[in-house]
Order: structure tokens, then C-alpha cells, then sequence
């Protein structure tokens, strides 16, 4: 299955929570107020994804496998592997973990953890 497309958020669950384990509210606090748009490009092992909250807009490129740098949900620049287990797309973010899961054909499911405490963005295809 394809992670392709065009998703916006729907849900998100614990963000108080995850926010207070990051302590960056300043950056990802405009996350909560904002309906998000991901816009997902998928060719081979390559992505590209565009994340659009409210004004503000981010992208970030990577090779499944091969180191790059990527925008944290803190907003720093950090080099990270992404890996893809079947449905799953995973990677360390400067000690945030985050999974991106295709659910189901329309549905994507975005789970960020740090010190144990998850935050959860559900996401359906536009």
C-alpha cells in the first residue's frame, strides 16, 4: 500500500501531555490550534512530505535506509534514518519516536512518543 496522497487530521489524542514531556509549547503549540495537512510523495524508497499547519508549511525529503536531515516536531534540523516496516514508517527524533502508520487505505495514523508519554494524530485521505 502506497502512503501517497493528500491526509488531513481528524483527531489527535494526549497533546497537553506530549507538549509538557517536550517542553517546546512555542513551536507545537501552534500544532494544536491548526487543523494539519500532510501531503505525502512516494516514489520507490523515496518521500517527500509536506506538512502544512495553519501558516505554517514544512517539508521534509528522505531515502528510506540512508541518513538525512530532517525538521524535528520541535522545529530543529536533525540528522535521522527513517525505516519502513511494511505499513510503518519509523524514526528517532532527538529522543521522540515517531511512527507513521497506514492504517488503512484512507486512514493515517501519526504516533509521536517521548518519556513514555504518546501523542497520536489521526489523519484521513483528502
Amino acid at each position: 500500500m502506497s502512503f501517497s496522497g493528500k491526509y488531513q487530521m481528524e483527531t489527535h489524542e494526549n497533546f497537553e501531555s506530549f507538549m509538557e514531556a517536550v517542553a517546546q509549547l512555542m513551536t507545537l503549540s501552534h500544532a494544536c490550534r491548526h487543523q494539519s495537512i500532510y501531503e505525502i510523495e512516494e516514489t520507490g524508497d523515496h518521500f517527500k512530505v509536506t506538512v502544512t499547519t495553519g501558516t505554517k508549511i514544512f517539508t521534509n525529503s528522505f531515502t528510506i535506509g540512508q541518513e538525512t536531515e530532517l525538521e524535528a516536531p520541535t522545529g530543529e534540523r536533525v540528522n535521522s534514518l527513517v525505516m519502513r516496516e511494511s505499513n510503518k514508517l519509523k524514526v528517532s527524533l532527538k529522543g521522540i519516536e515517531s511512527v507513521t502508520e497506514l492504517a488503512d487505505a484512507n486512514t493515517l495514523v501519526n504516533t509521536m512518543t517521548v518519556a513514555g508519554i504518546a501523542y497520536k494524530r489521526i489523519s484521513e485521505r483528502m
